[in-house]
């Protein structure tokens, strides 16, 4: 990452797909009748847009690239918050709904981390270090329910908000 413009960027297509994926995969559970796993996905893609807005508010005066798929440097083919496509399977419970959504927030968390440990960049810096906390909370979270729910218990009726 050599800008903080290129990082936002980033940052900005991170929350953009995650919050497309959320979305595809609450469809997809709604189209099948899943409600409860359906309320989770569109919770989750809810969030990621509101981290989207977040980012380009960062943005503010900056001119960010606009910048191909093929652009972006992301550790696998997809950006690292993008949640498995596998998701869509119509018998999904919450329990894989959960796994699936907490590798979609670590992969976030991971992508942020690294940018954190290797930018020399003191505004990079600066802003990985927030979004690294932020992805935290959200991993953090996600443990909290996949632990209510292997104890049999109910999972909070909101999100919590990141």
């Amino acid at each position: 990452m050599e800008t903080v413009e290129e990082f936002l960027a980033h940052s900005i297509r991170l929350e953009q797909e995650a919050a497309l994926r959320f979305g595809q995969l609450a469809d997809a559970m709604d189209s099948c009748g899943n409600k409860e796993v359906s309320k989770l996905f569109r919770q989750l893609a809810d969030y990621s847009r509101m981290h989207q807005a977040d980012a380009q508010a960062r943005a503010g005066f900056r001119e960010i690239p606009e910048m191909e798929t093929v652009d972006f440097k992301w550790p696998g083919d997809e950006s690292p918050e993008t949640a498995a496509i596998w998701g869509t399977d119509p018998f999904i419970g919450r329990d894989l709904a959960l796994e699936i959504a907490l590798e979609a927030e670590t992969g976030a968390f991971d992508w942020y981390k690294n940018v954190l440990d290797t930018t020399d960049n003191p505004e990079i810096r600066a802003l990985a270090k927030e979004f690294v906390a932020e992805e935290s909370g959200h991993v953090a979270e996600l443990h909290r329910w996949i632990a209510l729910h292997k104890a049999g218990k109910p999972l909070p009726m909101e999100i919590t908000p990141f």
